[in-house]
């Protein structure tokens, strides 16, 4: 058993005997124990697997932490949501709470990478917060203490004015070129022209097309299809709502070129359900974790090449920074830039609201910048 199997059977010993986390009288949900309660509460996002397992990420490190301090939900207050908060920028005992990335029933798995960032803090208070309001709700517990955060409203903003993840204009040129490259003869075979393939697809329909990373594992070939001579996306997203997307031509040639390297014919037929991402075989579906992975190392290995390279300093930190989610970030500022209007940007990205996709724009930071080099030091 991992060391952190122990802290959960301590914990669930501790509280049984205690009485503490158990059902209480004004209970809305049929939960027996807080473990119960919180799974009710993911079980609202269902529809959504990427949010699900975030929201479930967050969930576990705070129940591992009331755990190893024999608490339960009940015991969180102001004192205990500042001492959660420093945990959070540095979970100690190290060997206990940081480990590099496992298989959850590994027992090296760990529930933290290291230290989160400000940012990353920011995002699980978020979650956390919302875990508690509907905990409130459900009756399971009787506050929220993030109510009590005298700057909640600066530390739990979760719109910042402008969308910063993303690569600029110059590094996806260089990313884009960098995928396409001849294969070396030591790295030629039939398995590596097929993967190069592959990845040239994923990053070409992330780029031109701006899907969420489960939208890519989840697409199927007839998702891409012809109506009254043009060419769309079909995509169930977010929320389980259904929209289509115009494929740019570009696309279209990246599809062609990826249905050419498994065998087939440059267009899908019609109500095709094989996926369009695949496995080494050629045929089965990937996962997203495993499609996560995969455009990790492709950044990984880009920057190891841009810095080979002598390339920039600051975009060879950004391919290690960057996240399969700022490929979406980098196609809709992209997009914005190339002069696509708000409206149409708004319903390519689906996005419910235009102050969203106005957070890409970045026309006014230009003037800004441009206005204030006006201000000299001598005339």
């Amino acid at each position: 058993m991992t060391q952190l199997g122990v802290i959960i059977e301590q914990n669930e010993a501790f509280l049984a005997q205690n009485g503490a986390g158990q059902p209480i009288a004004s209970a809305r949900i049929d939960a027996a124990d807080d473990a119960q309660a919180v799974a009710a509460w993911l079980a609202e996002y269902q529809d959504s697997p990427q949010t699900w397992k975030s929201y479930r990420r967050e969930a576990e490190r705070l129940l591992l932490w009331l755990g190893n301090q024999q608490q339960p939900l009940t015991a969180m207050n102001r004192e205990a949501l500042r001492q959660f908060e420093a945990f959070l920028a540095d979970p100690q005992p190290a060997n206990q709470w940081v480990g590099p990335s496992k298989p959850r029933y590994h027992p090296d798995w760990r529930p933290f990478r290291g230290p989160l960032s400000p940012a990353s803090r920011r995002q699980s208070l978020i979650i956390l917060q919302g875990l508690f309001s509907w905990l409130v709700e459900a009756g399971w517990v009787n506050h929220n203490p993030f109510r009590l955060m005298r700057d909640k409203s600066r530390r739990l903003n979760n719109q910042s004015s402008r969308i910063e993840r993303y690569l600029e204009r110059d590094l996806w040129e260089w990313l884009w070129q960098w995928l396409n490259r001849p294969l070396t003869p030591a790295n030629s075979g039939k398995r590596a022209e097929y993967e190069q393939a592959r990845r040239r697809f994923i990053f070409g329909f992330a780029y031109l097309l701006a899907p969420r990373i489960s939208e890519i594992a989840d697409a199927r070939m007839g998702d891409f299809y012809q109506a009254e001579g043009r060419w769309w996306w079909s995509v169930v997203g977010k929320g389980s709502k259904l929209a289509r997307v115009p494929l740019p031509d570009d696309m279209q040639i990246c599809l062609a070129d990826w249905r050419q390297a498994l065998g087939l014919e440059d267009k899908p037929a019609h109500l095709d359900e094989t996926p369009a991402v695949r496995a080494l075989d050629g045929r089965r579906s990937i996962g997203h974790n495993q499609l996560y992975r995969l455009i990790r190392d492709t950044f990984t290995e880009a920057a190891n090449a841009l810095e080979m390279e002598d390339g920039s300093p600051a975009y060879v930190a950004a391919l290690r920074k960057a996240t399969p989610h700022w490929l979406r970030h980098t196609s809709i500022t992209h997009q914005a830039q190339a002069g696509i209007s708000l409206r149409h940007l708004a319903e390519s990205a689906r996005h419910a609201r235009l102050d969203t996709t106005s957070r890409y724009l970045h026309t006014e930071d230009n003037e800004w910048h441009q206005e204030q080099q006006r201000h000299r030091l001598t005339l």
